[in-house]
């Protein structure tokens, strides 16, 4: 094999190697023996070897130190160096196709399920948090809550429909209208599950059958157990334990509030409190003079981890979907509220 022609690997971007890929320029005629041991130039030590089995590739091996070397000697050492110069220079090359192929570290990125919250990509500016913005299952809650506790039946049919789209199922629809029955009466409530029960029979009969939810996971309590249940709740729920002059007066009002709405009702476990709360501010803004109840649940909406900006954004739903007056009373309230919370 000639001896003239050697391969030299160039790698973009790697210290002390040029660019421009592979080059063949010739090749010094290969140094005696004697050269190797007149300088200590060791192949090994510079880096040139190439590893088969349990021996090394190493100059002196190459260059016998003998002064009259054979020509079939010579033709195999030099066979032999060339050899480990294309081994070289494939192993070089592996080297250079991944560092090719390997992304930047900027442009690497960890699956979202796995990432760690302190690495996620930061969002820009113009776009909202998630945190900040309510989901269109949680926005068909609220128009639900005002047309159900308002008596406009109509309007709650199609308010209905836009909720079970929107990716409530039955029974969170069942949860939200029972619930009616504690800020607007028990008529409301009847009246608006009935009606619930005709668009469910009507999606059926049309080809869509909607999700049926889940009952409550864990056993409501009952006698004492449900007004310490109860208790527990609305003091988490309002954030410090309600009492007052009122509650003075008429004892029984602060029962029935602990034992059947915080108990009975926020004891259920199949609807959140999130949601429950949004279906709360829906009824409230339907309900002219309940201004300060509707406050007072904007208030707890926001201990449960719902943000004044969903608030807000409740609010232009409710212009939207429902009418002025509700999201005038709504907006009012909320914003009594911020600056209750900013003294």
């Amino acid at each position: 094999m000639p001896n003239t022609m050697a391969i030299e690997r160039r790698l973009p971007g790697l210290p002390g190697l040029g660019g421009g890929g592979w080059d063949a320029t010739p090749a010094p005629s290969i140094r005696p023996a004697a050269a190797w041991r007149d300088t200590g130039t060791d192949l090994a030590a510079a880096g040139d070897t190439e590893s088969t089995g349990s021996s090394s590739l190493r100059a002196p091996a190459m260059c016998p130190p003998t002064p009259r070397r054979s020509p079939v000697r010579t033709a195999v050492n030099r066979t032999a160096v060339t050899r480990a110069a294309v081994s070289l220079g494939l192993t070089l090359a592996t080297l250079a196709a991944a560092h090719a192929t390997q992304p930047e570290p900027h442009a690497m990125s960890t699956p979202a399920s796995s990432a760690p919250a302190s690495h996620a990509p930061s969002r820009p500016a113009t776009r909202p948090a998630p945190s900040d913005t309510l989901s269109a299952r949680q926005q068909a809650i609220v128009p639900i809550g005002a047309f159900a506790a308002a008596g406009n039946i109509a309007r709650l049919n199609d308010a209905l429909n836009q909720g079970l789209d929107a990716g409530l199922t039955i029974s969170d629809a069942k949860e939200i209208l029972v619930q009616v029955y504690a800020y607007a009466g028990f008529p409301r409530s009847l009246n608006a599950l009935g009606e619930l029960m005709k668009v469910v029979d009507g999606r059926q009969k049309r080809g869509i059958h909607d999700a049926p939810g889940h009952s409550p996971g864990a056993p409501i309590p009952t006698g004492d157990a449900l007004l310490a249940a109860g208790t527990a709740n609305q003091t988490s729920l309002v954030g410090q334990p309600v009492k007052g002059p009122l509650f003075d007066f008429a004892p029984a009002i602060d029962q029935y509030l602990k034992t059947h709405l915080f108990g009975d009702i926020f004891a259920r476990d199949n609807l959140d409190w999130q949601s429950r709360e949004l279906a709360t501010v829906g009824m409230l803004s339907a309900l002219p003079g309940a201004e300060s109840q509707l406050q007072s649940h904007l208030a707890i909406s926001m201990n449960v981890g719902i943000t004044a900006e969903q608030l807000t954004q409740l609010a232009g739903v409710l212009q939207d979907r429902v009418g002025d007056d509700p999201a005038r009373r709504t907006r009012e309230a909320l914003d009594k509220q911020l600056a209750a919370k900013a003294k």
